[in-house]
């Protein structure tokens, strides 16, 4: 026996039937004389139509409002799936956000989790042996009393933090892939499933744009030494052995639990990126701070930063990257602060890509990033900028060469090899 939180997403509730599904996997665990909290997304496509509703209304509409109608989807999923449940013999009820009380900041539609009370589920497993179904994504603030949400994806954050709270075994993330790939299965067709893979590699892969977790969701797990595993709600749920040492999917865990290492864990990829340079700068301190002071006061995120000083020493040229729907933000931003700045001239790229390497063994091997560099100067790809951590490097490129790059670097550190 054990203490599971079992996450759905959006397709994997799209209708009635795929919920009836998702009712049997469910089953299949508390058969299995596990107690069991599941957290569920809104049915597919349904955020985005409550959130164009809300733009339709008035595009420069209240934060809270906006909350309190996008946070129905989940509402409404996690009704439902209770409904399924009790239909097939299972005690269940569903639990909104502000029910458990999921307690969060006030920031709407980007909320932070704050604390959680898991008492009363955790007293319904013991007496009444009842699933919770909760709707994730939400929560509520208790300084104002008003339902908040998390930002997209957040239904991910809201089970990792609930599995913390309810002190649960592991937590259960079921999505539309089978686990977490060495990289886009789509663009290299020899990419592989892992079976386990460190917090810190999957944090750095999901900020460097795999789109399997959210990357709140992973920082919470680390922080809490909460085993996620990612697994396919589209496997059939009989064919499942819930006793099994580990079914098919990935474990995210700690490293210690990972008795081999791999120098490269994965290659991300991000075609969402602009490049902005500014040029000819004059070269003294506070340049910088007149630059970035002003991104940040537009909550711009700046990701690759490289600077350049002429051979005189008199001026510099500064270029970074910007996620591409800050790009038009980004631009305005520093024409507008040109006088305070005093350069030259601004160019501007949208059609770059990131191309991130990722593996927590490179923090024992030497030469790891030298022969991607060279790897992909033999295949005439041009690097406009790098960026390097303990555990990642990461290169700017013309998002023509995206996918010959990714295929390159995932032979040459030998992951396409089973």
């Amino acid at each position: 026996m054990g203490r599971l939180v079992m996450k759905f997403g959006g397709t994997s509730v799209a209708n009635i039937d795929r919920i009836r599904n998702v009712a049997q996997h469910v089953k299949r665990e508390v058969d299995a004389g596990h107690e069991v909290a599941v957290v569920v997304s809104a049915m597919s496509g349904k955020t985005n139509e409550l959130v164009a509703w809300c733009t339709d209304a008035s595009p420069m509409h209240d934060a809270r409002e906006y909350d309190a109608v996008v946070a129905s989807g989940e509402q409404v999923t996690s009704g439902l799936l209770a409904i399924v449940l009790q239909g097939i013999g299972i005690q269940a009820r569903s639990w909104q956000g502000w029910q458990i009380p999921i307690k969060t900041s006030e920031a709407h539609a980007s909320a932070r989790i704050l604390d959680i009370d898991g008492t009363e589920i955790i007293t319904r497993f013991k007496e009444r042996k009842e699933v919770a179904v909760i709707a994730g994504f939400q929560g509520i603030n208790p300084d104002t009393g008003r339902i908040t949400t998390l930002g997209r994806g957040g239904s991910d954050t809201s089970a990792v933090a609930i599995a913390a709270a309810l002190r649960a075994d592991r937590c259960d993330i079921y999505t539309d892939v089978d686990g977490v790939y060495t990289t886009d299965p789509r663009v290299v067709p020899k990419a592989r499933r892992l079976d386990k893979i460190a917090f810190e590699d999957m944090l750095e892969l999901a900020s460097q744009g795999a789109k399997v977790l959210q990357v709140r969701s992973v920082e919470l797990g680390m922080v809490h030494n909460m085993p996620i595993f990612v697994r396919s709600s589209f496997d059939k749920p009989e064919d499942i052995d819930p006793h099994a040492n580990q079914p098919p999917g990935t474990l995210i865990c700690s490293e210690e639990e990972i008795m081999e290492m791999h120098v490269v864990t994965g290659i991300a990829f991000s075609k969402d990126e602009a490049q902005i340079s500014v040029r000819q700068i004059e070269d003294k301190p506070g340049v910088a701070a007149a630059i970035f002071g002003p991104l940040a006061d537009a909550n711009i995120n700046v990701d690759m930063i490289v600077q350049n000083v002429s051979e005189d020493g008199k001026t510099t040229d500064l270029t970074f990257t910007v996620p591409a729907g800050d790009y038009n933000r980004a631009k305005d931003t520093i024409t507008a602060a040109k006088a305070k700045i005093g350069y030259a001239r601004v160019d501007t790229a949208t059609d770059v890509a990131k191309v991130s390497v990722i593996g927590s063994g490179m923090r024992s091997h030497a030469g790891v990033a030298a022969k991607a560099f060279k790897a992909l100067a033999d295949r005439n790809i041009n690097i406009r900028a790098i960026t390097t951590s303990e555990i990642k490097f990461s290169v700017l490129i013309d998002a023509a060469y995206t996918e010959l790059a990714v295929r390159t670097l995932h032979t040459l550190y030998g992951l396409d090899q089973a």
